[in-house]
């Protein structure tokens, strides 16, 4: 382990760099909000709890679905086509549920499911574009710490921005202020000139596109699991607080949590680290799953915080840990769609470890809600380890990405490739059959 020179001012000195960033991370403020936001529109619109919970499930569902599809149209026809029309889509549907209201459910229903299917795939968009913009590996691993931090940021300014938003208006205007904010922010990344000029690496005609890799299914098996951790934690962090103090409880257990992730990822991030990035993936995972046993003591507030950070604190690390080792066994011309993959994969996760935690906490008592966590953490250990000798082995004779998927146009120099792909092009690949 060396120190990485120039560390994250590096990153954010290196032409477009800052702008994709913000961009990426403003552009996806909807869906970073989402569910807070429908849940307070619903609520004032005289909805109950029961609704506003199946409006937000729904909008995170149609997200999971949406996300690798229009990744893969990114693959195949760049990211200004894509990119931005869907986030207007994605808009229109917020505007719809804010004008109409929840008076007529189906259209309520289709009206988040509308957000939430087109929400723009700009995270996986930006992790194309790092090489491109940035070259060599060691920037581009610091550039996903980085992405994996400004995350944490977004997920904790977000919500404070959407309940300023109420308190100063009303939660239908949070819900098209955020949304016109997260139009913007796409038009930002789609105009410049890395997203104009990215193109995809040429890709044979298969409807499983991404998921042909066995190592991206294995990393989407274990990534289902973290999230099904994180989402639990949220629902035992509740149950925990109900007991404890309330909603400032509530609040400063996520907030907690959030810190150590943030600090996690900003000291990851800032070292260059030797070795496979699989093998530094389990251990990272491995880690993080044992941060969250401790939990199931549920010690009082203060000490319950301290154990919340703890937990968090190798979060950043495996997730820009896991944006490597996906850029390592993407098959060529499917870098969006194997990262839109993860999202996908992760936000399942997460529904699912929410709708487990509940029982956990009705059947067994709080600390059994967080016992999911851990247990979580632990299956996403064993998947990795199970798929260890998949993970290891090289990508087959279809080839990794070249530069994280990223094809120069005619006339212009291919940037360093990020996973030291071989160049091999597909197996009886055609042009005209891009799927």
């Amino acid at each position: 382990m060396a120190a990485a020179g120039g560390g994250y001012a590096d990153i954010l000195r290196a032409p477009h760099a800052l702008r994709l960033l913000v961009g990426t991370l403003v552009g996806r403020l909807p869906n970073g909000t989402a569910h807070l936001a429908i849940a307070m529109f619903t609520r004032a619109e005289g909805g109950g709890y029961s609704l506003a919970g199946a409006l937000a499930a729904v909008y995170g569902l149609a997200t999971a679905a949406g996300q690798p599809l229009l990744g893969r149209a990114v693959d195949l026809h760049g990211q200004p086509r894509v990119q931005l029309p869907a986030a207007l889509v994605s808009a229109l549907g917020a505007v719809w549920l804010a004008v109409a209201g929840i008076g007529s459910l189906p259209a309520a229903f289709a009206a988040v499911a509308v957000a939430g299917f087109f929400t723009p795939p700009l995270e996986g968009g930006l992790r194309a574009l790092w090489p491109s913009v940035l070259g060599s590996g060691d920037r581009v691993h610091r550039a996903y710490a980085l992405d994996a931090v400004a995350q944490e940021v977004m997920f904790t300014v977000g919500p404070l921005l959407v309940t300023v938003l109420v308190w100063l208006r009303s939660p239908a205007a949070a819900l098209l202020v955020v949304n016109a904010a997260g139009v913007l922010g796409a038009l930002s990344v789609v105009v410049s000139a890395p997203s104009r000029a990215w193109r995809s690496e040429p890709r044979e005609a298969h409807w499983l596109g991404a998921l042909r890799s066995p190592g991206l299914l294995a990393l989407l098996a274990a990534f289902f699991f973290v999230g099904l951790a994180m989402g639990s934690i949220t629902v035992a962090a509740l149950a925990y607080a109900d007991l404890n103090g309330g909603d400032t409880v509530y609040g400063a257990l996520l907030a907690a949590l959030g810190l150590g992730a943030l600090a996690g990822g900003l000291v990851y991030g800032a070292r260059s680290w030797a070795g496979e990035p699989e093998a530094r993936l389990r251990l990272l995972v491995g880690l993080l799953a044992l941060g969250y046993l401790p939990l199931v003591l549920v010690p009082g507030v203060v000490p319950m915080a301290v154990l919340a950070a703890v937990a968090g604190v190798f979060l950043a690390p495996a997730i820009a840990c896991a944006f490597v080792v996906v850029d390592r066994h993407a098959l060529r011309g499917t870098v969006t769609e194997a990262f839109s993959w993860l999202v996908t994969a992760f936000g399942v996760g997460a529904a699912a470890g929410t709708a487990t935690a509940g029982p956990a906490v009705e059947l067994a008592g709080v600390p059994w809600s967080f016992a999911v966590a851990g247990a979580g953490g632990a299956a996403a250990l064993l998947v990795l380890v199970a798929a260890r000798r998949v993970l290891a082995a090289p990508p087959g004779p279809e080839g990794p990405q070249t530069g994280a998927g990223s094809r120069p146009e005619a006339g212009k120099t291919a940037p360093a490739s990020e996973n030291g792909g071989s160049g091999a092009v597909e197996p009886g690949f055609i042009e005209s059959r891009r799927a």
